[in-house]
């Protein structure tokens, strides 16, 4: 039976447009389902239903108010209620960044991207569990508990944005904001069989978002089609004065993604993303999704990253060093937990030694090293100039094809536990989704199948900088000659 969350953004934005259903109506029917799954899921950190009920009462005088004259702006978003991970300011409500240390923190502003989304009528459900501090793959890193795959409860969601990713694929909401600094929007999606768009950077502000590593994070959309999440990004999108690396480049016209057809579209496939150790039927769902796009009028072409394989030591020493220097404003002295100790410095140890989750102390400790005197050249310096390379690996081959296909993550989802005690293992399930983020490109993570245990996976389409619009015409040429992106979880 088709109920109200089943509904695609676009055709709940239909329906409201008619009058056949209300901003409140779809509010309402998300906040229940949140409630009903809140325990099986955990996929969010809070929920603001109050808030969210007046939105949507607003968001429905404004539809009533166009519907008796269509003269009257009206923002295709206006009444849709999305969700918002819990590392992007929202003024007035608990942004926690999935940590203890921001456990009572209450944003004094909001963040731009979310501002946006909040002009344009849209209805914030509440905050998306995620890896704290946005770092990890798999939403175990949380303070505040495990999010769980809604395809298997026993599985991971993919990290860091999965509470977004589960909340989405489990029909808890019409679409999330996510962020990805090394994989965290397109993995996730991947491990939850909706789809994910990691934004260039610079292309959506990062203003208000609590920083993990400020070279690379970018914030982006999640939604269970392509159309659904081209609209939230085309919101989102833009300069903004406030962000210095926000970039004054125009936001493309996405409002008619179908019909352009692939015809004369040159998809280059690297052979450095098809490696030992992958999953068979992942890399088998890929080339099948690559030849389906072959029939819909692409031309493939082999393309060669040499320096794919040196993105995962360059990224865990550049973010790490970052981390390192945007963490050192959690001392507890401003705002956050504060830990009661006799003495200043008693008071710093207590105060991140007990505030900070594990993976986060082990990152601060690899990044304070990594920037220390005598190592810095050594490592961080170093690892700039291979990111370099990294990056141009991407413009050479960007030279010779419009769209870069490839797997977003080497295997499905994992089990809950199964790698929390080997970190290396769990850095590895980013190293197919690393390299754009080193090189500052957008990527957009597609279902592309299921393996033969009913778990999702992805194709991986990658762009130029600010080539969004030619990954999500793609994408949404391949939606809409196949059906994986229909499947529901067997909640």
């Amino acid at each position: 039976m088709t109920t109200l969350t089943d509904l695609t953004l676009y055709e709940a934005a239909a329906l409201l447009r008619l009058g056949k259903t209300s901003s409140l109506e779809l509010t309402e029917a998300c906040l229940a389902r949140m409630e009903a799954l809140a325990s099986s899921l955990n996929a969010f950190i809070s929920s603001t239903p109050e808030p969210a009920r007046a939105a949507a009462r607003q968001a429905d005088e404004g539809i009533a108010a166009w519907r008796k004259n269509s003269s009257l702006p009206l923002h295709p978003l206006t009444g849709i209620p999305l969700a918002i991970k819990d590392v992007l300011c929202v003024q007035g409500t608990r942004t926690t960044a999935a940590s203890r240390i921001l456990d009572n923190f209450i944003a004094p502003y909001t963040a731009t991207a979310v501002q946006r989304l909040i002009e344009a009528g849209v209805v914030i459900l509440g905050k998306a569990n995620c890896d704290e501090f946005a770092m990890g793959s798999s939403t175990e890193n949380s303070g505040y508990g495990v999010t769980r795959n809604p395809w298997d409860t026993t599985r991971v969601p993919g990290g860091s944005s999965g509470g977004s990713a589960a909340a989405v694929a489990a029909r808890l909401t019409f679409g999330a904001l996510g962020t990805d600094t090394g994989g965290s929007i397109r993995q996730p999606a991947s491990l939850c069989g909706i789809v994910g768009l990691k934004t260039s950077y610079g292309r959506v502000s990062r203003y208000g978002l609590i920083a993990y590593g400020s070279s690379l994070d970018s914030i982006g959309p999640m939604a269970r089609t392509v159309a659904d999440t081209a609209l939230i990004f085309s919101t989102i999108a833009g300069h903004d004065p406030l962000d210095a690396t926000s970039m004054p480049t125009s936001v493309p016209d996405l409002s008619k993604l179908d019909g352009a057809g692939l015809k004369g579209l040159r998809i280059g496939v690297p052979k450095e993303y098809f490696i030992d150790g992958m999953e068979k039927e992942v890399e088998t769902a890929v080339h099948e999704a690559v030849r389906a796009l072959v029939a819909l009028g692409a031309e493939t072409v082999d393309i060669s990253l040499p320096h794919t394989e040196y993105a995962l030591p360059v990224y865990y020493v550049i973010a790490p060093a970052e981390a390192s220097a945007n963490l050192a404003r959690f001392d507890g002295v401003r705002y956050g937990y504060r830990a009661t100790e006799a003495g200043l410095w008693d008071e710093y140890e207590a105060t991140r030694g007990t505030g900070f989750g594990p993976e986060v102390k082990r990152r601060i400790m690899l990044g304070t090293y990594a920037l220390s005197s005598g190592y810095y050249d050594a490592y961080y310096g170093q690892a700039q100039k291979v990111r370099t390379l990294i990056k141009r690996d991407f413009d050479e081959a960007f030279k010779t094809v419009d769209v870069i296909a490839c797997p977003v993550s080497p295997t499905t989802a994992f089990k809950i536990g199964e790698k929390t005690d080997d970190p290396l293992a769990m850095y590895l399930a980013d190293v197919f989704t690393l390299p754009a983020s080193l090189a500052g490109i957008c990527g957009l993570s597609v279902p592309c199948g299921f393996d033969g245990q009913k778990l999702p996976i992805g194709l991986q389409l990658l762009g130029p900088a600010f080539g969004e619009d030619k990954i999500l015409r793609v994408g949404q040429a391949y939606q809409q000659a196949t059906e994986w992106h229909k499947q529901k979880p067997p909640l």
